[in-house]
């Protein structure tokens, strides 16, 4: 896989088991690049390797007083520095290809889970959490890979010249090759503490990520209580826990660092130590001591590739495991999207959930109260075919008496639309947020202009400087902040209305607007709905009356169905919601008689006096 063929046709399918089979998943899908990695690691630190050998020559032959083994060696040592340079740039390449591609799989991977997912995706995992996951954590994983392969490299020369030191010098040789081994896992013991304060590191600085995202998200807010002080403090305290944990896990690396520089030294001064004896001795030639000595000086170069190895995994792990919990998400509860329908299409009819008892009339203006906010968000999920949470026991809900568990995701998302209470609008133009996927019947000026946008088309028209006063071509900010609470939640109504599903679900579409302005948006949402299922969440007397059924949902079941005018006169429980009485006042209203009979009890005492 080069990087010009990015993105894949198809990420494949990941195991999510746990954090090391997850890597080791992603190692195996790019094998390929690998092996390249791993012989272009084989052609530097061999030739790396090589070099004291044409040294040895060369000084060999300068003692013999031998031209021709000078020139030899000479021409050995141009070859094996070719050899370096072409080893050096093509492990380069073909490492950062490596890093890259892996990365990118596992973006793909959490893009298509997050398109699966929906607005789900955040209440089963935090926000935090997973910009962490698709940041940082994406690059430590790809750090791990690419490293895989240079550690097998330098694993597979360290063997290669032991033996070949063996060969070329056993005396010398036996006393590398005994301590090689010694020096390559003399950092074992180590690992688990530097790994232990490492995840305690990213735990903290997970918590500091987790904590600023939440700050800027209601940064509003906090501006409009006089908090930033307080959240301000929250985030430099836990910053200076990140910092020091940094600290704490940077010095028990730094430990395992200077173990690498440390014990190489000490078995290079034991070789040459023993070498010069042999020297003197007459056993060896000079020659082949300084082949020996070179060679252990650079075995430095491969033994870093340990120290790498180690790190990288210790990183990567916890990233993995985190990429893999998000990854093990699943839309539903139950494997029947394998029988999802041939066509790809929806069944059409009424919309009904088993678990509260809510029905949505096929085309008509359903509109469902809530007393919890909560409970109103987790019924819009589940109308929408995503359950809060995974282990949901509740059967799926029904469509035209197919359960939406049963129909292919893209069948799914095309027959039912859930715009939650907190909908979010991606950066670019008006433009392209209304380009969505729809049935083609509805014109974004249309709905635009039910969804009451005009005062927002005049402020993008003034706010565009080079769009010649064009309010589609005005680009909107991340997450529209540049827009007010209201104007966001139109434009998201708009978005949602042009789209034009079989079933449209909103979690208080109007919370956020003026009253006149709700009397509008909902008079032009029953005309541009008219004949489609729509369910609107709310408690809006405004959005209320000009549905065509109310349902009541109390203590998660629907107990009462009516009109809003109906419910108004005859349930108290839903009078209580809609019109915010308190508790003294419904037992008030409860106790208080009604005027006919206040009269007839007047007569009757009258009667009696």
């Amino acid at each position: 896989m080069q990087i010009r063929e990015l993105p894949y046709a198809d990420p494949g399918v990941p195991d999510v088991r746990s954090g090391t089979r997850f890597l080791l998943w992603l190692g195996r899908n790019q094998l390929a690049g690998q092996v390249k990695a791993l012989l272009w690691g084989l052609l530097l630190l061999l030739g790396v390797a090589g070099l004291p050998l044409g040294v040895g020559f060369a000084v060999q032959a300068v003692v013999d007083r031998s031209a021709g083994r000078l020139a030899l060696a000479g021409g050995l040592i141009a070859a094996l520095g070719l050899a370096i340079a072409v080893g050096d740039l093509m492990l380069h390449r073909v490492a950062v290809t490596n890093w890259i591609t892996a990365a990118a799989r596992v973006q793909q991977l959490l893009s298509r889970k997050t398109a699966e997912l929906g607005s789900v995706l955040t209440r089963r995992v935090a926000a935090g959490e997973i910009i962490s996951v698709s940041t940082g954590d994406v690059e430590k994983i790809g750090w791990f890979v690419e490293a895989l392969s240079r550690f097998a490299a330098a694993a597979l020369s360290l063997v290669l010249v032991c033996v070949g030191l063996v060969i070329y010098q056993p005396a010398l040789g036996v006393v590398v090759a005994t301590g090689v081994p010694v020096l390559a896992l003399a950092v074992l013991p180590l690992l688990p503490r530097a790994t232990k304060r490492a995840d305690a590191q990213r735990e903290k600085a997970g918590k500091a990520t987790e904590l600023a995202s939440d700050t800027v998200a209601g940064l509003r807010v906090l501006r409009g209580i006089g908090g930033e002080e307080l959240f301000l403090g929250r985030y430099r305290a836990a910053s200076q826990e990140v910092r020091r944990a940094a600290v704490h896990s940077a010095r028990m690396w730094a430990l395992i660092a200077a173990v690498q520089v440390l014990l190489p030294g000490l078995l290079l001064i034991a070789v040459v130590a023993y070498g010069a004896g042999l020297v003197l001795d007459g056993r060896i030639a000079v020659g082949e001591l300084v082949t020996v000595y070179g060679t252990v000086a650079l075995t430095y170069h491969p033994l870093r590739h340990f120290e790498e190895i180690a790190m990288a995994y210790s990183f990567s792990k916890p990233s993995a495991r985190r990429a893999a919990r998000v990854l093990a998400l699943t839309r539903t509860t139950t494997a029947a999207e394998a029988r999802a329908d041939a066509d790809g299409k929806a069944a059409g009819g009424d919309l009904y959930d088993p678990a509260t008892g809510v029905r949505a009339p096929d085309g008509l203006f359903t509109a469902v109260v809530c007393g919890d906010p909560d409970a109103a968000g987790r019924l819009a999920d589940r109308l929408g075919g995503h359950p809060a949470e995974p282990d949901e026991a509740h059967a799926s809900v029904l469509l035209g008496g197919v359960a939406l568990d049963e129909l292919s995701l893209d069948a799914a998302r095309t027959a039912v639309l859930v715009q939650d209470k907190d909908p979010v609008l991606l950066s670019g133009t008006l433009r392209e947020l209304l380009d969505v996927p729809s049935s083609g019947a509805v014109d974004a000026r249309e709905a635009l202009d039910a969804a009451q946008c005009a005062d927002v088309l005049d402020a993008l028209a003034q706010a565009s400087v080079d769009t010649d006063g064009d309010p589609m071509r005005t680009r909107i900010t991340e997450r529209g902040r540049s827009l007010s609470g209201g104007q966001r939640q139109r434009l998201a109504l708009a978005r949602s209305l042009v789209t034009d599903p079989e079933v449209l679900v909103l979690d208080e579409p109007t919370s956020a607007v003026d009253s006149h302005t709700e009397s509008r948006i909902a008079a032009g949402l029953a005309r541009l709905r008219a004949g489609r299922t729509t369910v609107v969440l709310a408690s809006s007397p405004l959005l209320l009356d000009l549905a065509d059924r109310v349902v009541l949902v109390h203590e998660g079941q629907a107990v009462a169905v009516g009109t809003h005018r109906e419910l108004l006169r005859t349930e108290p429980r839903y009078r209580a919601v809609v019109t915010r009485e308190t508790d003294e006042e419904i037992a008030v209203r409860a106790t208080a008689l009604d005027p006919l009979e206040e009269l007839e009890l007047a007569e009757a005492e009258g009667e009696s006096a």
